[in-house]
């Protein structure tokens, strides 16, 4: 894996990515539709709209492997999820079967299985429970992405990302967090794995209060570094009530009920 792109690069995570892979690979690709820095040697800017499967193509071409993060990170309209979740990752697969692409690594969420309980610990293997429309988008990228690794013999990884943030900010993400550091060691590990066919994997650090089995961490050599329970004691009064304190998904489990979408992971 020399050449990787990375979509939605102009993100929290495309933008840790940017500055952690940097001098790991022949050429690293960062592609959004937003404004980015200047890029450094070994680095291209690319502007591709996921909606217009021709610009992905282009995009994509000449790639090995694909860290698929654009989209919406949050709960937004079905409009806006159909058009950038949903018919933009259909366009970031078909194009990386198009041009031959080895591996796409694609950015799922927790929220694909929010609505199991929060008191009972779950792998990889539970059934979906989507817990908003994002997170129905997730689901549908996780099964693409199956189908994908199945039928076009492509290398296919799904991250199930918990709560990226430099810290913990609730007690919820003192189960959930995921660092910088460890978010950077985790894509490392899915680019650079002997071969597989297809993954699922939480995406979250070597948290005390982890509620995620993930059994594929081993598989790929991700050791978590980081631990969110050095901030315990600062947060452990921050809990959620109601439906977000039952279910894995957390706030998102509030969202419809409380009239409210607000920037939350």
């Amino acid at each position: 894996m020399n050449r990787i792109l990375i979509t939605g690069a102009a993100g929290a995570i495309g933008s840790t990515l940017r500055t952690g892979l940097r001098g790991h690979y022949p050429l690293l690709r960062f592609s959004d539709i937003k404004e980015m820095l200047p890029v450094g040697p070994d680095e291209e800017l690319v502007s591709a709209d996921l909606h217009d499967y021709a610009a992905v193509k282009a995009v994509m071409t000449g790639m090995d492997c694909v860290v698929h993060l654009g989209g919406i990170p949050r709960e937004a309209s079905w409009q806006d999820i159909l058009a950038a979740n949903i018919i933009g990752t259909y366009n970031v697969f078909e194009a990386a079967r198009e041009c031959g692409v080895k591996r796409v690594i694609f950015a799922s969420s927790n929220h694909a299985v929010g609505y199991h309980r929060a008191a009972q610990a779950i792998g990889i293997d539970v059934e979906p429970r989507p817990d908003s429309r994002y997170g129905v988008s997730k689901v549908y990228g996780e099964a693409l992405g199956r189908l994908y690794a199945d039928k076009h013999g492509i290398s296919i990884a799904c991250l199930r990302i918990g709560s990226f943030r430099e810290k913990p900010t609730d007690a919820r993400q003192l189960s959930t967090w995921i660092s910088p550091r460890d978010m950077v060691q985790l894509v490392r590990c899915c680019i650079d794995a002997p071969d597989f066919n297809y993954l699922t994997l939480y995406g979250v650090s070597n948290n005390t209060r982890s509620r995620w089995k993930n059994p594929h961490a081993a598989r790929i050599g991700y050791v978590p570094q980081d631990n969110a329970e050095a901030y315990a004691a600062a947060l452990e009064q921050k809990t959620d009530t109601g439906a977000a304190a039952e279910f894995h998904g957390g706030a998102f489990c509030d969202l419809e009920l409380t009239n409210k979408i607000n920037n939350i992971d």
